[in-house]
C-alpha cells in the first residue's frame, strides 16, 4: 500500500456475518466464526500498517435480543476466543479493553474477558477496545447520571471522562461492512467529527485489500472539524 495518511484511532462495525452464511446455506453461528477469524486478520494488518488503536463493536445491547440459542452461539465464541484460543488475541500485541455492561453476560464469559484486560494491562503501544454488550445512548446516560451526582456542569473534556471510552481518543475513521449505511447506537457522542466509509462487503470476506483501500479514501479526505481549508481561509 501506498503511503497514507493512517488514523490514530479506527473502529469497525463488523456487520454481515449471519447474512454472510445464510447466503451460503450455513447457520448463522457459522458466520459468526467466521467473523471473528476475520477480526484477528484485519486487526492485526492494521496494527501492521502502523494504526495505534481500533475498536471492534462485538455485540451490541440490542443484540441480546436475539433469540437464546444464537447468544448462546456468541457466548461460547466469546468463552473460545478470550479463554481457550486467547493467544490469537494475544498474538495482536495489543492491550486488550473490553468496554460495554458484562453484568448481564454470563459470569464465566465476563470473568475471561476481564482477566485477558489484566494480562495485557502492561502493553502501551496498541490499543484494542472491544464493545461487548454496548449501546451509545446507553453510554451516555449513564455518564449524564454520573454528572449529575456529582452535582456540577461539565465542558467537553470532563464528559469525555466519564464515558466508556475515557481516556481513549475519539475514533477518526469508522468502517461499517454489510451494505448498511447508519452507525447503531456505535460511538455517538465519540463519532461527531469520525469520517465514516461503508463497505457492500460482509464483515466475513471483508479483506485487507478492502481495508488499504478504505485508508486511501480516508488520506484523501480534508479533515476540518467545522473549520475551512486552507486556501478558503486566504
Amino acid at each position: 500500500m501506498r503511503t497514507v495518511k493512517l488514523p490514530v484511532h479506527l473502529a469497525f462495525i463488523m456487520d454481515g456475518n449471519g447474512r454472510w452464511a445464510t447466503r451460503r446455506l450455513r447457520p448463522r453461528a457459522f458466520g459468526h466464526k467466521a467473523g471473528v477469524q476475520n477480526m484477528f486478520r484485519i486487526c492485526g494488518h492494521a496494527f501492521h500498517l502502523g494504526v495505534r488503536i481500533v475498536t471492534v463493536f462485538a455485540l451490541s445491547a440490542e443484540n441480546l435480543s436475539r433469540p437464546q440459542e444464537e447468544l448462546d452461539e456468541l457466548f461460547e465464541l466469546f468463552r473460545t476466543f478470550f479463554d481457550k484460543k486467547k493467544e490469537k488475541l494475544l498474538e495482536l500485541g495489543a492491550k486488550v479493553h473490553v468496554i460495554g455492561d458484562l453484568a448481564a453476560l454470563p459470569a464465566d464469559v465476563a470473568a475471561c474477558m476481564r482477566a485477558l484486560e489484566e494480562e495485557t494491562s502492561h502493553i502501551t503501544e496498541r490499543l484494542l477496545n472491544i464493545c461487548v454488550n454496548y449501546g451509545a445512548r446507553q453510554d451516555v446516560l449513564q455518564a449524564v447520571n454520573r454528572a449529575v451526582a456529582l452535582g456540577r456542569f461539565m465542558d467537553d473534556t470532563s464528559f469525555h471522562g466519564l464515558l466508556l471510552t475515557a481516556g481513549v481518543p475519539d475514533p477518526d475513521l469508522i468502517i461499517r461492512t454489510g451494505n448498511e449505511m447508519r452507525l447503531s447506537n456505535f460511538l455517538l457522542y465519540q463519532a461527531a467529527y469520525a469520517e465514516l466509509y461503508f463497505s457492500s462487503r460482509m464483515w466475513p470476506e471483508f479483506s485487507r485489500r478492502d481495508l488499504e483501500k478504505a485508508l486511501v479514501d480516508y488520506s484523501s479526505r480534508s479533515r476540518r472539524f467545522g473549520g475551512l481549508r486552507a486556501k478558503e481561509q486566504e
